[in-house]
């Protein structure tokens, strides 16, 4: 085929005098050589040879011109290779576009992935990444597509199934979805090993739509659970359990979509990673001024804050204790160290310039939801310590991708439910049996230092 671009091509008057210039040197040149060699015994077998070789010549050109013939001009080259890497169907210039995931089983035979390819190369549908993940019958295809707009989830399903995928699943992607499954891996890995409370967010993102839990072995009462994990997990279909290296079990539950034993590898990967590097907690620093003037340090706490957290409890009066655990609290120490684990959330710590600890803020992770807590020592409340632990905690949330934080309290608390109107988000409120539930949708929150705060300490230095 030749391009119109080809075909438009002028003529010059110079490529006709270098023809007829080859021509007349090569017929004096044969001349030449037939004088040569005519009078010679062995002449006329030397004429033959020389034919045969030109006429494999001529033959050799023929074939190579004839083969380039047909490959598209260097500018066509590009532009039909900007449709796409996936050998699916390029839709550049197609319009608007989104992106889907979508996951399928097909049959473990040469053939079923290009009988899928070929039906989402009909749909101009394009293949952006592709993992497999290999079963006992079969194989799970997790593709990322990027398909036309206008085309809907039940369509594209069917046709996957005309195809031969069944059990296929299918939801909208986002620009996150983008980063190939290595680099997130890794990324993941990192976030845990820097800090031991990134393990049940990092399981999250890795299996993607799922209810983490962690169940201790010991209550926070005494009493044995009952939780516990072999070493090596169990996988049950869309449950899987890991034995929690500080004790109990992790569960993560996923009742859409059954595991796959390569998502069960990985989340195992996560959590012998996390045993291995044993308990941490970043250390940074913050320290403020309150308004009168005094200076207090803001800073991530854990288990070895467990007796100066219990010596601030003995200092808080039975009143303030009561709105922080809405009842008496019958061992503190164990509760304590329920709270202070990494594993079941993250707790904020406030210490006076001698060091005493005077307020502690908790992040909790309860399955889907997040819960905020404070308790602020009786002699350092109305400071704007509780808003600054509060802003501080929300900004944590929306670093880990919660949704909402909630915080549960008595009706008559004027100072959380004064904390959590500070923060300018949208609030719902349920009452039952006087008792408050306040949920903050943090999905656009602001950073800590955006935090709206009235009366809240001034920031002097990080350390």
């Amino acid at each position: 085929m030749t391009s119109a671009k080809s075909a438009r091509r002028p003529h010059h008057w110079r490529r006709d005098l270098i023809e007829l210039a080859a021509l007349f040197t090569a017929v004096a040149v044969a001349d030449a050589v037939a004088n040569l060699i005519g009078h010679q015994p062995d002449g006329p077998y030397l004429l033959v040879a020389s034919a045969v070789a030109l006429v494999a010549t001529a033959a050799f050109h023929t074939w190579w011109a004839r083969r380039h013939s047909h490959a598209p001009p260097p500018g066509e080259a590009g532009e039909a290779g900007a449709g796409g890497n996936s050998g699916a169907g390029g839709i550049a210039g197609a319009g608007e576009t989104v992106l889907w995931r979508m996951r399928t089983t097909v049959r473990d035979a040469p053939g079923s992935l290009a009988a899928l390819c070929l039906a989402l190369s009909g749909l101009r549908v394009d293949i952006l990444t592709l993992q497999t993940h290999p079963l006992a019958q079969g194989t799970v295809d997790e593709f990322l597509l990027r398909a036309p707009a206008s085309l809907q989830a039940q369509e594209l399903s069917r046709e996957v199934a005309t195809a031969g995928g069944a059990s296929t699943w299918i939801e909208r992607a986002d620009a996150h979805d983008l980063v190939d499954t290595p680099t997130r891996v890794l990324s993941l890995a990192t976030r845990t090993a820097l800090d031991a409370a990134e393990l049940p967010l990092a399981l999250r993102q890795l299996l993607g739509r799922c209810t983490i839990h962690s169940l201790p072995a010991v209550s926070v009462t005494g009493r044995a659970t009952g939780e516990s994990a072999p070493v090596e997990g169990v996988l049950e279909e869309t449950v899987m359990r890991l034995r929690d290296p500080s004790g109990g079990v992790i569960s993560v539950e996923r009742p859409y979509l059954p595991f796959t034993p390569t998502e069960f590898a990985r989340a195992r990967a996560l959590v012998e990673l996390d045993a291995r590097l044993g308990p941490r907690v970043p250390r940074s620093e913050d320290v403020l001024t309150l308004p009168e003037g005094n200076e207090i340090t803001v800073r991530r706490a854990d288990r070895g804050d467990l007796a100066a957290a219990r010596a601030m409890h003995d200092r808080c009066s039975q009143r303030t204790l009561g709105l922080r655990y809405h009842g008496p609290v019958q061992d503190a120490d164990r509760y304590l160290d329920h709270l202070l684990s990494p594993r079941f959330g993250r707790t904020l710590a406030v210490q006076t310039a001698s060091g005493r600890l005077v307020a502690l803020g908790h992040l909790l992770w309860d399955g889907d939801e997040t819960e905020v807590a404070l308790l602020v020592e009786d002699d350092w409340q109305r400071r704007g310590i509780g808003s600054e632990l509060l802003g501080r905690l929300v900004a944590l949330a929306v670093e880990a991708g919660c949704d909402s934080v909630y915080a549960v309290t008595q009706s008559h608390n004027t100072g959380m439910v004064a904390a959590m109107r500070a923060l300018e988000l949208p609030l719902d409120y349920q009452i039952e049996e006087g008792t408050l539930v306040i949920t903050a949708r943090v999905t656009a929150a602001p950073t800590a230092e955006g935090t709206a705060r009235p009366s809240a300490p001034t920031e002097q230095a990080r350390r």
